[in-house]
């Protein structure tokens, strides 16, 4: 059997197959087109941490801070936009085949605006939109963080036709405002009179870490560990297929709007005594992602099954949720836990990313400014 056999399949059952990762690495080595030669990866997605990583832990990204603080830059957030921004056109270019042929509804690379602004709306689109600017790629998306303030930047760059990634979502509730911020921005830029071909949105669900919070307030022989995360995505993507249709939405969709997809985040198992695919083989259906860290996608490769498992057992999800409030979880706070914790997470990358940045400039100044040697 070909390596890629398994994820042909599952991209045949409907499933968008996206990269956890970005790296001048994985680009420049080649390894990163070989995944999307032979392992079916129609995306890729970023954030802090996956920069932190890639810039702390490489030196392929120091001679353009040479050349960039010969020239006088000392920002270090500039820095960071001017390495990472390359990487992520760079990736768009590898994948623009794919956004091609698939007519748009594939083939993207996703990159988030900086976890500080989390909480403030009005930051929010101005940073998104001039990151939007500044790729200049028609198969990039820009990632909103899905909080309170982030509702309304995420109608608000819709409707200034900015392709979304709307990310840290762990509540269904929040999914479904999520939708009707991006309907709603479609909706105000379609009665205005402008295109709506052309802009693409997802909405990310954060998966394992659901589980990481759930199983640790569940007794240990209870029935419930392990399935609210898949039963929360199952129920999400129940809502996908009613609010993508009607009236209101066909007439969006005449005018050339595209649906938001929903988008399988966090799908590395972080309980060993669970699959290591579960949070992809349990989890397909059309017209979804899954973005899998590299670890999970070559697991899939090697051992995955593929078969519809989004348009069974509705019912049961519903129940399994509410079972688990029934054993007192309450999945409105924890929700609201983990994205107090996701966002803090990627303030902290954030910063060591800027540390590094900062760390490297000092290294690098005696060659690169002409200082003492």
């Amino acid at each position: 059997m070909a390596a890629g056999a398994n994820l042909k399949r599952l991209h045949e059952a409907g499933v968008s197959i996206w990269l956890d990762t970005l790296s001048r690495e994985l680009l420049q080595t080649g390894d990163f087109s070989g995944l999307v030669r032979d392992f079916s990866v129609t995306g890729a997605t970023s954030n802090p941490t996956i920069f932190a990583k890639a810039i702390t832990g490489s030196d392929r990204y120091d001679e353009q801070l040479r050349r960039l603080t010969v020239g006088g830059e000392r920002d270090t957030r500039e820095l960071f936009f001017a390495l990472a921004l390359d990487d992520v056109r760079e990736a768009a270019a590898e994948l623009r085949h794919v956004y091609d042929q698939s007519g748009g509804r594939e083939g993207f690379v996703s990159f988030e605006c900086t976890p500080d602004l989390a909480y403030d709306t009005e930051a929010t689109i101005v940073q998104a939109t001039e990151l939007w600017r500044r790729l200049d790629r028609p198969n990039v998306m820009i990632k909103v963080p899905g909080t309170e303030a982030g509702l309304q930047a995420i109608e608000e760059l819709t409707r200034r036709g900015v392709n979304v990634n709307v990310t840290l979502l762990f509540s269904i509730e929040r999914y479904e405002r999520v939708i009707d911020a991006y309907l709603r921005g479609l909706a105000t830029r379609a009665d205005a009179g402008e295109p709506l071909t052309g802009i693409s949105s997802v909405a990310s669900f954060f998966l394992s870490r659901i589980d990481a919070k759930v199983d640790a307030r569940l007794a240990k022989d209870s029935p419930l560990l392990g399935g609210v995360a898949i039963a929360s995505a199952r129920v999400a993507y129940q809502r996908f297929r009613a609010k993508f249709a009607g009236g209101e939405w066909e007439r969006l969709r005449g005018l050339g709007a595209k649906p938001q997809w929903p988008l399988w985040a966090s799908t590395g198992t972080k309980n060993p005594d669970y699959s290591d695919v579960r949070y992809v083989a349990q989890l397909i259906g059309p017209d979804v992602i899954n973005t899998m860290p590299e670890q999970t996608l070559r697991a899939f490769a090697d051992h995955g099954a593929v078969a519809r498992t989004l348009d069974i057992d509705a019912v049961q999800a519903q129940q399994t949720l509410a079972e688990a409030a029934s054993a007192g979880i309450d999945l409105d706070a924890m929700s609201a836990e983990l994205e107090h914790e996701g966002v803090r997470s990627f303030c902290a990358s954030y910063r060591q990313l800027l540390d590094c940045i900062e760390g490297k400039l000092d290294a690098l100044a005696p060659t690169s400014l002409g200082g003492p040697v």
